[in-house]
Order: C-alpha cells, then structure tokens, then sequence
C-alpha cells in the first residue's frame, strides 16, 4: 500500500526534521504516529501526500514511486484529516463536506458550489456515517469543536479515499469527543478497508484504536510495534 524509503527533510533554519525514515504501511492498517512536539510526526504525513517537498529518500504508493506526475492521483486518493478542522465557518455543513470533491470536479461549477444531486446524495451518505445527519445544513461554526472534526473526517471520506492522513485529529478536543472522534476512524478503517496512519499524543488512545504504533523521535523512527505487544517501557521511551 504504502512504503516509504530513507525519506529525509531539512528545514532552511538547518532543522532535519525527517532523518531517514523507512516504514512500510500494508492495505487496511491503522498504524498510529506517537512522538513528541517537534518529532517530525506532522512533516511526515504532509510529505505523503505533496503537502511537504522532500530533500532525499521515496515514497511509493501502490508500488509506484511518486513523483510529480503520479502525485495528484495520490492525492485523489487520499484524504487528509486536520487538527484545526479547516471548516469554511459561514457554508453550511453539507457544503463543508462537497469541498472534499474541489479536486475531482469540475472548477466552474465547484467554484460556486453547483454540485450534482449524486455528489450531494454522496454528501449526506458521508455526513450519516459520522452521524451528523442531523447537522447537514446547519453553518459549520454553530457545531461544537467534535461535531467540527466529524464533518472534517466525512469531508475526507466522501473522494472514497484509499488511505486517510489524519494529523492529530483529537489534539483541541476534551476526553469523551476524543474517543467519538478514534471510534469513528476505526469504524471507516474496518467497514470500508480504508488504511489510516493518524498522528497522536495519546498513548492510551493509540493502543486503544490502532493495530500498529510508529514512534519517532528527532525525525527518525525509534520504535515500530504491534499494538498488543507495546509496552510500559515503550511508553516511557518515547516520552522520556
């Protein structure tokens, strides 16, 4: 599914902030990103996906290595989660959600949000499985910070992603939404084999959701494990 090869990044303030990275994601994984601030976590998964440009090293999805040509079908078939939720405040939530489809349709008509009934029956389809049907045309900035993050993961899921980034998608969110938010992305990853890489603080939220932790630390992997075989002295590592 994914494979990445001693992917290295520098910053121009001299910051390595990937230092030769190899990983190996397979089809249908959850494999959550543990490391503190500053690890390299975020600068991996926008590198995935063309957000980042990389000093050396490859990324291969589908057992092709992305380049500038591949990269925009990668990006068509990848959906990106964000900790801030990037929701346009005055659209109205089902709006919020069709965004996801800017890419796949057409820039006229997108540009003034004249999607097609299907895209719009596709919208709501998106909206039920995060169970914010409810909300469809309620403008995004009158939802609670969960409600916000839910309609930012069925914007993803609406382009019928193959794999889904999502960078600390539970980081501004208290306790009980945060578990709503995990629950509902091991939900899509089970229901519709959607692989995830997620990045997170929470350690107890990354053995509790996902099949595999990543830990990085200074840009370079320190720790790859099976969930049911992590730790007290994996946990301890890490944050030391």
């Amino acid at each position: 599914m994914l494979e990445i090869k001693n992917l290295r990044k520098n910053f121009e303030n001299g910051t390595e902030a990937l230092r030769g990275v190899n990983i190996k994601i397979n089809k249908g994984e959850f494999v959550s990103i543990l490391g503190p601030s500053g690890s390299g976590k975020t600068t991996l998964l926008r590198s995935i996906n063309g957000l980042e440009s990389i000093e050396s090293g490859a990324i291969f999805f589908n057992n092709k290595k992305i380049d500038k040509n591949y990269l925009p079908e990668v990006q068509k078939k990848t959906g990106m989660i964000f900790q801030e939720f990037n929701l346009v405040n005055n659209l109205s939530t089902i709006n919020n959600v069709l965004s996801g489809l800017l890419n796949s349709s057409s820039k006229f008509l997108s540009m003034f949000y004249l999607f097609t009934r299907e895209q719009k029956l596709e919208a709501l389809q998106s909206l039920e499985t995060v169970n914010l049907l409810n909300k469809a045309y309620n403008r995004a900035d009158e939802l609670s910070g969960g409600q916000r993050q839910r309609v930012g993961i069925a914007r993803a899921i609406i382009k019928k992603p193959l794999l889904l980034l999502a960078d600390e998608p539970v980081a501004s969110l208290d306790p009980k939404a945060s578990n709503l938010i995990m629950s509902l992305l091991k939900k899509i990853n089970k229901e519709f084999n959607i692989t995830i890489i997620c990045n997170l603080h929470q350690i107890d939220l990354a053995t509790r959701y996902s099949d595999r932790i990543v830990a990085l630390l200074d840009g370079a992997i320190m720790l790859d494990k099976l969930t049911q075989s992590f730790s007290k002295e994996n946990f301890n590592q890490i944050y030391k």
